[in-house]
């Protein structure tokens, strides 16, 4: 495998990008990379490349000084064309105080440990001037900031971050799961290590306790000593290398998180077993210590590969799109394969089956089946034609076509969904903020309990008074409490992702478990937002006739009525039609074969010889008639969706009632209320009308709102809780907490439910959290609980709460 020239990373087997640096061409892993290394070559800087040491890890370093080759590289990201890659101008968007300098990034960042670590990285750069808001997703590793750009480089925000102790850099999906791959490789290196440390050290130290009281030979057991120090002493320097170097971190930024108390215990342990080795003492404990270090880091390589699993699922879409495309020149007719870099809108390309649609488009010609299961989670193919929109990331099942490109870039459907998924992650629900507070301060409790535990028991059993110490330390790490709500959320809304349900808040999952009512706008929500012929009243002649005749007329019309009959047009013997006159508000009318007839409301197709026209029923009603004869009634109605009466079922047995706020005056909404089952329902209510109902709702209440249309954004602003359907307008996306990609109305109780579990595990995590760490803290204080013992304990129970919380991976199903 090749490494990445600039960042002397493994390049990932389906990425091909070459540059030439220093007269050769120089394979790279990702844009990222790619976009740092044309500025630097364009900048003049392209000796850098000749005179770094050490492309593979940036070296360590005091927070007073970095080292000027690192400056050198982070002042790239100051330059204007680097900030235009690597930045996200849709996010900077949501900026309330939007200056042309406003940029929002993603950073991953390396070394983090711990809540406390995420807390301290907010705090210090929420400092800069210009920073308007830090977010950090704890269960990634990203950070996102916005910022304008004009007050504070980007260049003095990321050498914060390292001058504090951890590293950043920009965000690309490759590059981020290859650096979640590699920490993961790390880890199980470590833990390899600690593993087969703890087997010898334990096979030298039974000896030692078998010699108290079975005797043995003291030249012995200095030799057992000596060989338990030997293996031992790797594992405390690599194994347990990340606990130290947090530690030290944490010192010098005077901040606590949970490495502090596990470097004591570590190291601590560590130095009196080498103090007595060599002093002839009592006691050595290097098994605990191997054995420490051993529970403690299965915790961190399930965390980590939790993490890597999270990450794959995030960034499939991120790396769905392929790298060319077959472009067409219509005017010569000749194909060409050019990356999809190059593509413009308007340009017509091929795509052959197998084949990932490469931007948002329509169909010019030929059909096929179009796999969109990674956007809507839904798994069934979907046919498409001539005329029909294909998005960005789907795949081509059965027949190659042509399409013309509509939308590139962070214009498709596909950057949006990334964007609103960004957007989520950016913002953590209350239950998180108190549960990363909690841990912050219960490490500083943890630390002066041991202290007075240490003095204590200095008075009582000073040999003990050390090993009860480190006990306390250990088994009353905040571990579990740090994992408890990240890892469920974090499970949660990858499952409801792969199931067509993007959270676009963080606050969804909570609140959503208060909410008592759904609101559902009609027109496009519960119907599909397109007219059908319901029923059919011949009047003369055949059905099939008159249905062929109608067609013909309305294939000439814009109106949204033509929609219902273009499916009973035929294609193969088409009527001829001529003179088509169109009466706006009132119908169409056109000669075929020589007759006159008339397509429209009662009183403008009625014959003027014929008085038998009086409409069936109430409902939306058009006539088709000739010159002396009335033909057929076609009643035309909003089809319902798929599921939405069975979704609505659904959301009564899980206590929540529904509405129906419509803008629609017709007589439709109270045909879909009554077959929907809907009690609650008004018609006719204006965008305003809408606020003011839901100002009128009890706050208590938290209501959710569900709907489409550009009409629907204002209410959809407002609401406590806000759905869109995957075909509402993008305004009312922007606006909108939760999207449903696919369409489909039974995903929402799916939401509710899948919510309800996320909140009680949460609960379960937190209450199971504190009760260990209440109930191991007395028997380690008394004594009662060994180091190794209290280690497999923190562990254990680490582990219990990652478990539990990856439960939420499958979503049951509600209908």
């Amino acid at each position: 495998m090749k490494n990445c020239f600039h960042c002397n990373q493994p390049v990932p087997g389906n990425i091909h990008i070459q540059l030439k640096i220093l007269n050769e061409e120089r394979d790279l892993c990702c844009v990222g990379c790619e976009a740092v290394a044309k500025a630097i070559i364009s900048s003049g800087s392209e000796s850098f490349y000749q005179y770094r040491t050490d492309a593979s890890e940036t070296p360590e370093f005091t927070p007073e000084d970095l080292p000027s080759f690192i400056s050198q590289e982070l002042a790239l990201y100051d330059n204007p064309d680097v900030l235009s890659d690597i930045c996200d101008p849709q996010a900077s968007n949501q900026n309330n105080k939007q200056t042309p300098s406003s940029y929002s990034i993603s950073l991953i960042i390396d070394g983090i440990t711990c809540a406390a670590c995420g807390w301290l990285i907010e705090k210090e750069i929420k400092q800069f001037q210009g920073v308007t808001s830090v977010n950090l997703n704890l269960s990634q590793h990203r950070l996102y900031v916005s910022w304008d750009q004009a007050l504070t480089p980007l260049s003095e925000i990321i050498s914060r971050i390292y001058q504090i102790g951890f590293k950043a850099h920009p965000y690309t999906a490759d590059k981020a799961q290859q650096h979640l791959e590699e920490e993961q490789r790390l880890a199980s290196r470590r833990l390899v290590l600690a593993a087969f440390g703890t087997m010898q050290a334990m096979m030298f130290a039974l000896p030692l306790y078998v010699g108290d009281w079975a005797g043995i030979f003291e030249k012995f057991e200095t030799y057992f000593r000596f060989a338990s120090l030997a293996i031992t002493t790797p594992v405390v320097l690599f194994s347990a290398r990340p606990f130290f170097i947090a530690f030290m971190r944490d010192i010098k930024t005077k901040h606590l998180t949970m490495d502090v108390p596990v470097s004591i215990a570590i190291g601590g342990a560590y130095i009196a077993s080498v103090w007595s080795t060599f002093t002839n003492g009592q006691e050595v404990y290097f098994d605990s210590v191997c054995m420490f270090t051993f529970f403690l880091l299965i915790g961190r390589f399930l965390e980590a590969r939790t993490r890597v699993r999270f990450g794959e699922a995030g960034n499939n879409l991120d790396t769905l799109l392929p790298r060319s495309c077959t472009r067409l020149d219509i005017a010569t007719g000749q194909e060409a394969i050019i990356p999809v870099s190059q593509l413009v809108v308007g340009d017509t390309i091929r795509i052959l089956p197998g084949t990932t649609i490469p931007a948002d488009g329509t169909i010019i010609s030929g059909r096929s089946s179009i796999d969109e299961s990674i956007i809507t989670g839904e798994f069934i193919p979907i046919s498409k034609q001539k005329g029909n929109p294909v998005i960005s990331g789907s795949l081509n099942i059965e027949s190659p076509f042509e399409m013309q490109v509509s939308a590139l870039g962070n214009n498709t459907q596909l950057s949006t969904v990334m964007a609103l998924l960004d957007r989520a992650a950016t913002e953590k629900p209350h239950i998180a903020k108190v549960a990363d507070t909690v841990a912050q301060y219960f490490v500083a409790a943890v630390l002066i309990l041991s202290a007075t535990v240490f003095t204590a028991w200095y008075f009582i059993d000073s040999d003990k008074a050390f090993w009860i110490t480190l006990s306390v330390l250990v088994a009353t790490c905040p571990c579990a409490l740090s994992l408890a709500t990240p890892t469920a959320l974090t499970a949660a809304t990858g499952a409801l992702r792969k199931a067509g349900v993007l959270i676009t808040r963080g606050h969804v999952l909570e609140n959503i478990t208060k909410s008592r009512r759904v609101i559902f706008d009609k027109t496009g929500t519960l119907t599909l937002g397109k007219l059908a012929i319901e029923r059919t009243i011949i009047l003369s002649g055949k059905k099939d006739e008159a249905l062929a005749i109608a067609s013909s007329l309305e294939i000439h019309s814009q109106h949204p009525i033509a929609s219902a009959f273009k499916k009973h047009l035929n294609l193969d013997s088409p009527m001829t039609t001529q003179n088509i006159v169109v009466e706006p508000g009132q119908g169409l009318s056109g000669e075929i074969n020589g007759h006159t007839y008339k397509l429209g409301n009662s009183e403008y197709a009625k014959p003027k010889q014929d008085n038998a026209t009086q409409q069936p029923d109430t409902g939306h009603w058009i006539l088709l008639a000739s010159e002396n004869t009335a033909i057929a009634w076609f009643l035309l109605s909003d089809q319902i969706r798929p599921m939405a009466k069975a979704s609505i079922e659904k959301l009564s047995q899980l206590g929540l009632s529904s509405e129906i706020l419509s803008g629609d005056k017709s007589d439709q909404v109270i045909n879909v209320a009554t077959e929907l089952n809907v009690q609650h329902y008004q018609g006719g209510v204006t965008p305003e009308g809408k606020l003011n109902y839901l100002s009128s709702l009890n706050d208590q209440d938290m209501s959710i709102m569900v709907g489409d249309g550009i009409n629907d954004v204002p209410v959809l602003a407002k609401a406590p809780i806000s759905i869109a359907i995957g075909s509402a307008s993008d305004l009312a996306k922007t606006h909108a907490d939760v999207i449903l990609v696919g369409n489909q109305l039974q995903r929402l109780p799916q939401l509710i439910t899948q919510a309800r579990r996320t909140k009680t595990i949460i609960k379960q995590n937190l209450t199971w959290a504190l009760i260990y760490n209440g109930s191991v803290l007395p028997l380690a204080a008394f004594g009662l609980l060994p180091p190794w013992a209290a280690a497999i304990g923190m562990s254990f129970s680490s582990l219990v709460v990652v478990f539990n919380a990856l439960r939420l991976n499958n979503i049951p199903k509600s209908i």
